[in-house]
């Protein structure tokens, strides 16, 4: 198993600390993620069926930890909202952390680009990762998604079009 697990890490580890930061845009929430997805990695590998690649089957494991991680960071939210007085608006809570500028690729458009994938969907941002910057295939990105190939395809077309709305406009639709 030892072998295995270093040959997954080996091959994977870049894509999918990539795709997970992608999706937090938190250097230590995505490191936690990613041990998080390693350890679920070495707890279930003997039942790993093989009707997928392992990169599928590990990209699989990553969104469920991370949609775990946006759940758990709702949840918190919410009860941090309790403490507030209901005439304070809670939207004027904003996360002032800067974006760890040295990990995105310097060049600009990039950037821009990264930037606008905060105004998408959470599915929307992960069918944009998961294509065009894991490069992986509709059916590759439906089943770790666990969507129709359908569904990726529709999603993807959105989202397309909501970053070219914005970028052409500049507006945040």
């Amino acid at each position: 198993m030892e072998t295995t697990f270093n040959d997954i890490y080996d091959r994977y580890h870049n894509d999918l600390y990539q795709y997970v930061f992608y999706l937090v845009k938190n250097k230590q929430a995505c490191e936690d993620i990613v041990q998080e997805v390693y350890i679920k990695v070495l707890k279930s590998h003997q039942h790993f069926r093989g009707e997928s690649s392992e990169k599928t089957w590990l990209f699989s494991i990553a969104k469920h930890t991370t949609i775990d991680y946006f759940r758990k960071q709702q949840r918190q939210h919410n009860k941090l909202a309790h403490f507030f007085n209901k005439d304070q608006e809670l939207g004027k809570i904003i996360d002032k952390d800067p974006l760890p500028e040295e990990i995105v690729m310097k060049n600009e458009a990039i950037q821009s680009v990264y930037q606008l994938l905060d105004h998408l969907t959470l599915d929307q941002r992960n069918v944009v990762v998961l294509r065009f910057v894991q490069m992986m295939s509709i059916h590759e990105t439906a089943k770790i998604l666990e969507w129709s190939e359908s569904k990726v395809k529709t999603t993807q077309h959105r989202a397309i079009k909501r970053l070219q709305a914005m970028a052409e406009g500049g507006g945040k639709s």
